[in-house]
């Protein structure tokens, strides 16, 4: 009894650390109790709809937190919904979302596997498409599922009763997801299941509809969103704050050193692999002032490209921040960049365009940003006409911000 207790306090500690909310917490306690005396281990399960080809390091937040549940012995179960992609998550979105392709879909997933077995161990993880079950309900059983909630149940989601007041348009098929997604659950009869905070509707849903079906209630974990590199908004693409888990191990880093010193400790304990203890300890140092938050920002940046790229890459990415921008000196490797005449006007180079096809920019707007923010450098000047042209010269470098350099060669 003693050994049960010890062991179910050490998992407590594991799966509550940086965790939102838990629901109920009461119950999480029972099943954690039953699966370790009789040595079986709980289904937790996360649902992705593989909507967009990459996964940045606001997505693992949740990653990390079922690599703990691996680690603590249980089973985790990825759904990928190839069949709830094609209405897409209505959460959070003011408008009736575009269906994507099955191609779409079974070609986003495949890349998905990959980067998500980054973080989890593929031998310990099972991977299911939701397709395997729900494209098998007949129509009266989608019937008999629809039964089983009220419009007024869906109304009370922030964005359809949003939608609902402003009159905007709200389709059937997307009162469907969260049933669809709590139907998820049912199928695979989970005791846990993960998700954002955003996410609470849809995960609150699956535990309605698994004791509609004589089941036992799933627990529903929320992870918190994690803020991007502008310390404000949710880590996004479309906004361009993001760290994706397959850049470059210099690029990770630097993005990582860059993030605001009051964001530190979230980041510690939403996407790095130290254990709550060290978490703590970092804290109590930080705000004694024993700890240099740029000394305790660079452990960070290790730990976490060390995650994605390995030891060995990660301490290659530090010598290179320490060697670019702490001594001020150029990387040993830089990019090449061949003059081209889609870069040219009267034999001059287009600053804005040379930046877009090189990719240090995405766009020529941005370029011309980063100019009047003084972020562009060339051979060392600081460039202040964002629409400059001029002679390229061999073997110049191009920089933008602290971390983009091409060498022109002519």
């Amino acid at each position: 009894m003693v050994e049960i207790e010890r062991d179910l306090e050490k998992q407590l500690l594991w799966i509550k650390h940086g965790t939102a909310e838990v629901i109920p917490k009461s119950e999480l306690v029972e099943k954690l109790k039953n699966s370790i005396k009789h040595n079986k281990p709980l289904k937790v399960k996360l649902g992705l709809d593989p909507t967009a080809p990459d996964i940045h390091l606001g997505h693992t937040v949740v990653l990390q937190k079922l690599r703990q549940f691996q680690q603590l012995g249980h089973k985790v179960i990825i759904v990928l919904g190839d069949y709830t992609g094609r209405i897409g998550d209505p959460t959070g979105k003011s408008s009736t979302r575009k269906p994507m392709s099955e191609e779409e879909l079974l070609r986003n997933a495949h890349t998905y596997k990959q980067q998500i077995c980054k973080i989890l161990d593929e031998n310990k993880t099972e991977f299911v498409f939701n397709s395997s079950w729900l494209a098998k309900l007949t129509f009266e059983e989608v019937i008999n599922l629809t039964a089983k909630c009220t419009v007024a149940r869906m109304l009370e989601r922030d964005d359809f009763s949003k939608r609902f007041k402003e009159n905007s348009p709200i389709s059937i098929h997307e009162f469907l997801y969260p049933l669809m997604q709590g139907y998820d659950s049912v199928a695979l009869e989970a005791d846990i299941e993960m998700g954002g905070t955003d996410q609470k509707f849809n995960l609150l849903m699956g535990r309605h509809l698994q004791k509609e079906y004589g089941q036992q209630p799933q627990i529903a974990i929320m992870m918190p969103i994690l803020e991007g590199l502008d310390g404000k908004q949710k880590m996004s693409k479309s906004l361009g704050n993001y760290i994706g888990i397959d850049e470059p191990p210099n690029e990770m880093y630097g993005k990582l050193m860059s993030i605001p010193d009051e964001l530190m400790i979230k980041y510690f304990e939403l996407v790095s692999d130290f254990p709550p203890e060290e978490i703590a300890e970092i804290k109590r140092g930080l705000e004694e002032g024993k700890l240099h938050p740029r000394d305790v920002k660079m452990q960070l940046a290790k730990n976490v490209t060390a995650i994605y790229h390995g030891e060995e890459q990660a301490e290659k990415a530090e010598e290179h921040f320490k060697r670019v921008f702490q001594q001020q000196e150029l990387p040993d490797e830089i990019p090449i960049f061949r003059v081209t005449p889609e870069v040219m006007e009267d034999d001059k180079v287009v600053l804005p365009k040379l930046l877009v096809a090189a990719g240090l920019v995405s766009s020529t707007s941005e370029a011309r940003r980063r100019v009047k923010q003084g972020g562009v450098k060339i051979a060392g000047d600081v460039i202040i006409d964002a629409n400059l042209r001029f002679i390229p010269v061999n073997e110049s470098i191009v920089r933008v911000g602290k971390r983009r350099f091409i060498k022109l060669m002519v």
